[in-house]
């Protein structure tokens, strides 16, 4: 999940992000209201953090801007002030949560994925493809009950696969979603990770592949195999 973390306290931004990407999500991070609406021009998020007092242009204004291109990402406003006239005038201008700061950041993370329950109905956080069961709450991966160990990028690149079962998802709508701006778009990091994904997939289930690559499209997650031969 790649989400931009719109913050101009440096040290918070810095100290949240980090967090942020050990919990396997990928950020980008902007400093003020101008470089947010850029941000969002140029890439393809799956939630906005916004604080409110951003310098510039400010979060509400941000949010604003973001609804009239008509975008329906997911927007978490952050808040220094408790007052109930600020929390209303953040959801009018299209926000769908808010979090009051300062935060604990597990309810930060409680949030985001509350955030991505509801914009894809989500009932539970597994997401199942096949015999293989994500469960995005505590971000272990699963073959038929048998836990898999892997690392934070190769859960949050499994993640985007199984959401995507059997569809063939190209290298760029992969990195969009599972990197961020520092990552080298020329760099191999991505093969590294498919390839030692698909190593551990495939011990876990006895040789079984299930990460394909399609020649010149891009990589996708299987399960009509394993399926099959139930």
């Amino acid at each position: 999940m790649r989400l931009l973390f719109a913050e101009d306290d440096a040290a918070l931004a810095a100290t949240v992000a980090r967090g942020l990407r050990e919990n396997a999500y990928a950020v980008d991070v902007a400093t003020d209201g101008d470089a947010a609406v850029m941000q969002v021009a140029l890439n393809d998020y799956d939630a906005l953090v916004l604080d409110v007092g951003l310098p510039k242009r400010d979060g509400f204004s941000v949010c604003r801007e973001v609804r009239a291109r008509g975008l329906t990402v997911p927007i978490l406003m952050l808040t220094a002030r408790d007052a109930v006239s600020d929390r209303v005038a953040g959801l009018d201008a299209g926000a769908d949560d808010y979090l009051t700061k300062p935060f604990a950041f597990p309810e930060l993370l409680a949030r985001l994925r509350a955030l991505r329950r509801r914009v894809r109905s989500i009932v539970h956080e597994e997401v199942r493809a096949g015999d293989l069961t994500v469960d995005t709450g505590r971000q272990t991966v699963r073959w038929r009950g048998v836990l898999i160990p892997v690392t934070t990028k190769e859960y949050a690149l499994l993640e985007f696969l199984a959401r995507n079962a059997n569809i063939v998802m190209s290298r760029a709508d992969i990195s969009a979603h599972v990197w961020d701006d520092n990552h080298d778009p020329a760099s191999n990091a991505l093969e590294v990770a498919i390839n030692r994904l698909r190593r551990k997939l495939e011990t876990a289930t006895g040789g079984m592949p299930l990460v394909h690559t399609r020649r010149g499209a891009g990589y996708v997650l299987s399960v009509e195999d394993d399926a099959a031969r139930k």
